[in-house]
């Protein structure tokens, strides 16, 4: 190795990429100028749904990130990472869920002479929670909702070996292209439609609700719990975009971004192909199900229809209009777009009037996205984060011509001007 590229190699991470250090100052400076602006902390300009709405589009952001990182980069379009975003959802709302009904059952049974047995309490806690789906005992995945630590576990090892075992029996048998985005989107709709049904479990299409309060601070007002929230996200976020850049920095990102462009020629070269799929594969699912864990408590509630495919299809979306291949693509993008959704569908967006029709933008939005799909995929295949390019002057190295790779010739001057 030479000297300068020894020299390289010793500099701090940060240094060797500086678009790292600007994506976290950026977030610091935003998250600083809610705080002051927040009504739990600040001057009251920005109201508490607004720092919820805040808070929930930076999990978006960080959910995106895992899907540049696995679509993006290692080229596998995954139509299922919201399943694994409401699967965090659903570990750490089962903890809120038991945790907010002990002790409205507690306070219920403290009247009483005789002090409760466990057997009693847990009754009727059970019976609080599943009285509305037509049960009064506790399914078996809900053996650890009473702890805390071990339902923040589930909210990495649920997802994570979801991702596992669905990823090593896909890429084993060399599932590629089309055919796995189906199955993962089959994989999504199983997992919808399972969860749809009131012996799933999780009180079907009920959901887990209440999320937003937090056991043991009912006297904290909302608008302090969303700034924790939203700080968390925040913090969430920022280390994502660390691990996810430092993921593609180095010989690992060089090999993804080679099986994404020609598999089959890394394949060769005798590099595990599959092996380096699933740890992508699993790594993303598990950065979606934390994504989850801190979007729905935020959100208030969580349900089926929030795994269903076309949410994930969204995601996609979202990834790619703001430029996949891109970390800061799929911040910006998945931001932009789901800031304007909830303008669009909030009712917030004014009506046109045209005469002979109304615009009604709650009816339009899902048009007005997919055109802008269509539209990005066929004359901006960069995304917005090509604007990001234009405006810092980014330009692929300029190698005159000279040999890249393992032959003579592999690029010349003419392949060098494309």
């Amino acid at each position: 190795m030479s000297d300068v590229a020894l020299g390289s190699a010793r500099r701090p991470f940060a240094l060797r990429f500086p678009s790292v250090l600007v994506f976290l100052a950026i977030l610091s400076i935003f998250t600083v100028v809610v705080t002051v602006l927040s009504e739990g902390f600040g001057v009251g300009v920005i109201s508490t749904s607004f720092v919820k709405t805040l808070g929930k589009t930076l999990c978006l952001c960080l959910v995106a990130l895992a899907m540049d990182l696995v679509w993006g980069y290692c080229g596998i379009l995954s139509l299922g990472h919201m399943a694994f975003f409401g699967l965090g959802g659903y570990a750490i709302g089962m903890w809120l869920m038991y945790a907010r009904t002990e002790i409205i059952v507690l306070e219920s049974l403290a009247a009483a002479e005789l002090p409760p047995t466990p057997e009693e309490v847990s009754d009727g806690i059970a019976t609080q929670i599943f009285g509305v789906v037509g049960a009064s005992e506790f399914p078996p995945i809900w053996a650890f909702a009473h702890s805390l630590p071990l339902q923040l576990a589930a909210v990495v090892v649920v997802p994570g070996l979801l991702a596992l075992v669905f990823g090593w029996l896909a890429f084993r048998s060399r599932v590629t292209g089309v055919y796995l985005s189906i199955l993962t989107q089959a994989m999504t709709l199983a997992l919808s439609l399972h969860l749809f049904q009131n012996d799933s479990g999780l009180r079907g299409n009920n959901g887990l609700s209440g999320l937003q309060n937090l056991p043991g601070l009912s006297d904290v007002p909302q608008s302090i719990v969303s700034m924790w929230f939203f700080w968390a996200s925040a913090l969430a976020l920022g280390l994502g975009y660390i691990l996810c850049a430092w993921v593609v920095s180095g010989k690992f990102g060089s090999v993804i971004r080679a099986i994404r462009d020609d598999e089959a020629r890394v394949r060769f070269l005798g590099y595990p192909v599959e092996a380096f799929k699933l740890v992508i594969f699993t790594l993303t699912a598990v950065i979606a199900g934390i994504a989850g864990a801190l979007y729905y408590p935020q959100a208030g509630i969580v349900n089926p229809a929030e795994i269903a495919p076309i949410a994930s299809i969204y995601l996609a979306v979202w990834v790619a209009i703001g430029g996949r291949g891109r970390l800061y693509g799929a911040v910006i993008g998945a931001a932009f777009v789901s800031l304007l959704s909830t303008w669009f569908t909030g009712g917030q967006a004014p009506d046109i009037n045209l005469g002979f029709y109304t615009i009604q933008w709650v009816d339009w939005w899902i048009v007005i996205l997919g055109l802008s799909f269509v539209a990005v995929t066929l004359f901006a295949p960069k995304g917005i984060g090509g604007l990001v390019d234009v405006f810092i002057d980014r330009k692929s190295p300029d190698r005159h011509g000279a040999d890249l790779g393992p032959d003579q010739g592999a690029l010349r001057e003419q392949e060098a001007e494309k």
